[in-house]
């Protein structure tokens, strides 16, 4: 049975890497993948990016926290298709108090198919910035290009 943790990915020396498949329920009538469904797959690599930092959302869900994406900027290059692996990688920008920027890419082999300029910042519960805990600030520090 495979561990959480080969589930999340891996920590990479620039940032994070996640293979995924793509199914069926992830293409539209043209057999590609929808354009929506790549969200989905640079959501699942950003949290097991932070999964594997170390920062989990139910904890900071308990402190009434919780990232909520800003920004986000896409580049669609080229298409999905069913049964592709994808590969989505995630380094880590600019941080600030409440904020950091994400540069995301979904892969296939060695071919750029999507990427994302992602800027996430930390709420709380009346949806205003909140600094980040010095544990999550560290855990995404040590990877950060300040």
């Amino acid at each position: 049975m495979a561990e959480a943790h080969e589930l999340a990915g891996r920590l990479t020396a620039s940032g994070h890497e996640l293979r995924q498949r793509v199914y069926f329920e992830d293409t539209d009538f043209s057999s590609l993948v929808y354009h929506a469904r790549y969200l989905h797959f640079l959501e699942r690599g950003r949290s097991d990016y932070l999964r594997l930092l170390g920062v989990h959302h139910n904890e900071l869900a308990a402190d009434g926290l919780v990232f909520a994406v800003k920004t986000m900027t896409l580049d669609f290059r080229k298409p999905a298709r069913i049964d592709d692996i994808l590969t989505i990688s995630t380094e880590p920008g600019p941080m600030g108090g409440a904020r950091i920027r994400l540069e995301q890419a979904i892969r296939r082999d060695e071919t750029v198919l999507v990427t994302a300029g992602v800027e996430v910042a930390l709420i709380n519960a009346d949806g205003k910035p909140q600094r980040m805990p010095l544990a999550v600030r560290a855990a995404l520090g040590a990877q950060s290009h300040s």
